[in-house]
C-alpha cells in the first residue's frame, strides 16, 4: 500500500490551501482510477530524492 504523504504527485495547492493530487489523467483515466478496487495507487513515485544515492551505496 502506498502513502499520498510521500508521493512525489502530492503537493501544495495555495488556491485550495490544502495539499492534492498532481496526477494529470485524461478522462478515461480518470474514470479507470476512480472505478479502480486497487489498494494502492499505480501512479505512486517515491518522493524521496535520495532513494537511488542509498541504492548505489
Amino acid at each position: 500500500m502506498t502513502n499520498c504523504d510521500y508521493c512525489a504527485f502530492y503537493e501544495y495547492d495555495e488556491d485550495y490551501e490544502c495539499y492534492t493530487c498532481g496526477v494529470n489523467l485524461d478522462e478515461d483515466e480518470m474514470q479507470r482510477f476512480l472505478s479502480s478496487t486497487m489498494s494502492a495507487c499505480p501512479y505512486y513515485q517515491s518522493g524521496d530524492e535520495y532513494k537511488v544515492v542509498r541504492h548505489q551505496m
